[in-house]
């Protein structure tokens, strides 16, 4: 099935065991002091041993490099690092280190600057740098040749340089970064100086058997940009001066572009990794949005790289090697793409390091490798669980997994929960797969899924359970607005289900994600709807979705043409439309339907029923507080360990 996947590969003197490199990625798992510790090294050590050939961590190279990013520009470095490659070489993988170097760097009075090639506005910072000077440019290089000795001394099998994500090498390759006037700015020959001078620096410090790479942004994806055309001039610069392999990077936080959202295609930049593959001999990795084993292995079979990149993919599942080579592909969970965990990051930047850690919303156990463990219990107990949603498969996974009997009891005619609804809009079937991987885990792990079944206290209690498990989710909320049972007032799962119709004009109640997803599913399908407007109470739509993906998934809506009416409190519903208080001025807004997205409600007596069945009973996801996929997966894992 994998020809080329896992097909070995040599990069410099480097033996990669197949195709697959975890790529770069922020966690916040270092110390305080910038040092590596357990966290960190139980982190990366979990990927290797998952599958992954290459292991590519980030360092800074300069004090103050990065926030959250640990140091290697100093020998009091060296053994965390060298503990770090050591659990990494015992699991089979390589290692890399990334130097990387970002907005920030340490050149005067002891105290973090922002810098720039030039003193152009930075977006994410919300500042504008300073300017660099060439002594700080050449002090900066040196920093470069002095972390690549410890990088090698540490034990590292390879090291790339980072010229993308907007950064500080990106900022001086970058026209609308570089304004400078000086050797280091203008024609593409200037601009690429100083990664050039890195290189030698590097490799002065490492000699010429060692394997350097540099993770390049192909394309800025910003008008008046770095684009693919330069991007290849550069890589053939940088191969002529003993570059070993390329890694690469399109777009970066200010883009419009997104790089890492549903909307955005598997493997959508593979295209610009095969341009620079078409004009250089070494080997060079696609990046961006490879979270499927298929989709890398058609871009291998393609000639659009040689190896492929992973970071949040492994993040959702450190074993997705692994189970890709077995076979095992309904095992592997999926990353959704849905960016909580990279905003979560960005946060990071903008409170310098506050203890921002990444998560994910699909594996709660990322950033506890080392702490938590899966051990089996020395008494197994008899567990029902009521509920096959996320909180409820995973209960039952994780009890199961541990040794204990588990049965999960679904009302319906599948599993899943909302997450059968949240994959119906448009770029959403990734939760598709989400919830037939958490049934199939759940199964695979011995418990028995039991569909068809609504579970009642005294049924339950004729079988003595030992545990409970309340996993009953949430109905949609229906609010007390006059006219609200009108028959062209909708709840939005009953549109998205297609259990009912709308056409004509229609008006969305709520503007969180479902609202938001609703509209755009209408007006996607094409069948009848002529205009959506959505009405929010609050001063945010789509308050709930990532920071990182809202502007995007904003400017689409707006783009489709739908409405969008925040601070604006529905009084009534009529047959004609809503009639509304817009900042507190009555208005009145058209619709030929209603639908109902404000969210969900418990059902507290519900649960409540269940309680006093076994000795042991726990409530789990929506059935305590609506809210996402994460805290329903996560309780769902707390609970099957506290059993």
């Amino acid at each position: 099935m994998f020809k080329h996947l896992f097909t070995p590969l040599r990069v410099g003197g480097m033996e990669l065991r197949n195709r697959i490199v975890m790529l770069p990625m922020t966690t916040g798992y270092g110390e305080a002091d910038e040092t590596v510790g357990d966290r960190f090294i139980d982190f990366f050590a979990e990927r290797a041993g998952g599958g992954a050939g290459l292991i590519v961590i980030p360092f800074s190279p300069v004090a103050a490099g990065s926030p959250v990013e640990p140091g290697i520009f100093d020998d009091r470095f060296l053994p965390g690092v060298r503990r770090l490659t050591a659990a990494i070489a015992a699991r089979g993988a390589k290692s890399s280190c990334q130097l990387i170097t970002s907005y920030h760097v340490i050149l005067r009075d002891g105290m973090p600057e922002a810098v720039a090639p030039s003193e152009v506005p930075n977006q994410i910072l919300r500042l504008t740098p300073r300017a660099l000077t060439r002594e700080e440019i050449l002090f900066i290089v040196e920093a470069y040749g002095s972390a690549a000795r410890r990088v090698r001394e540490g034990g590292f099998d390879a090291l790339e340089v980072l010229v993308g994500g907007g950064y500080l090498l990106n900022r001086f390759l970058s026209p609308l970064g570089n304004r400078r006037e000086d050797e280091y700015g203008g024609s593409l020959e200037n601009r690429m100086r100083i990664i050039l001078e890195v290189i030698a620096s590097i490799r002065k410090a490492v000699g010429v058997d060692f394997p350097v790479g540099v993770r390049l942004n192909l394309d800025e994806q910003i008008p008046g940009g770095h684009t693919v055309t330069e991007a290849k001039i550069v890589a053939r610069a940088l191969e002529e001066a003993g570059v070993n392999f390329l890694d690469s990077y399109t777009g970066w936080h200010e883009s419009p572009v997104p790089t890492v959202a549903p909307s955005l295609p598997k493997g959508a930049f593979a295209s610009l990794t095969g341009a620079v593959r078409s004009v250089v001999g070494i080997p060079v990795i696609a990046a961006n949005r490879i979270n499927d084993p298929v989709v890398a292995e058609k871009i291998l079979a393609a000639g659009q790289a040689d190896l492929v990149g992973m970071a949040r993919a492994l993040l959702a599942d450190p074993e997705l090697p692994n189970k890709a080579k077995a076979g095992r592909m309904d095992e592997i969970v999926p990353c959704i793409a849905c960016s909580r965990c990279l905003g979560e990051i960005m946060s990071i930047y903008k409170t310098w390091g506050e203890g921002a850690n990444a998560f994910c919303s699909v594996n709660p156990l990322a950033g506890r490798e080392g702490q938590v463990r899966l051990e089996s219990v020395r008494k197994p107990k008899k567990v029902f669980v009521v509920g096959g949603g996320p909180a409820g498969l995973e209960a039952a996974r994780t009890a199961a997994a541990r040794g204990h009997r588990v049965t999960l009891f679904e009302k319906g005619a599948e599993t899943g929960g909302w997450l059968r609804v949240g994959c119906l809009p448009p770029y959403k079937e990734e939760i598709r797969t989400l919830a037939k991987s958490l049934t199939v885990r759940a199964q695979k792990a011995g418990a028995v899924v039991r569909l068809h079944h609504a579970a009642d206290p005294q049924s339950l209690a004729a079988e003595k359970p030992d545990v409970i498990v309340m996993a009953v989710g949430a109905a949609p909320l229906i609010p007390p607005i006059p006219g609200i049972d009108a028959p062209h007032v909708v709840p939005a799962e009953e549109v998205l289900t297609g259990r009912r119709t709308v056409h004509g004009s229609v008006v969305i109640i709520g503007g969180g994600l479902v609202g938001c997803e609703t509209a755009e599913f209408l007006l996607a399908k094409g069948e009848g709807v002529t205009a959506v407007t959505v009405v929010e109470m609050l001063d945010r739509m789509a308050a709930n979705v990532s920071i990182t993906y809202r502007p995007f998934f904003l400017a689409r809506l707006k783009k489709m043409g739908i409405g969008m009416e925040t601070h604006t409190v529905v009084e009534e519903i009529t047959p004609q439309g809503v009639k509304v208080r817009r900042k507190g001025v009555p208005d009145f807004i058209p619709g030929d339907f209603v639908i109902l997205a404000v969210g969900l409600k418990t059902d507290p007596a519900l649960a409540e029923s269940f309680r006093g069945v076994a000795p042991e009973f726990y409530e789990v996801g929506d059935c305590v507080r609506p809210r996402m996929i994460k805290e329903a997966v996560e309780e769902g894992f707390a609970a099957g360990m506290k059993i």
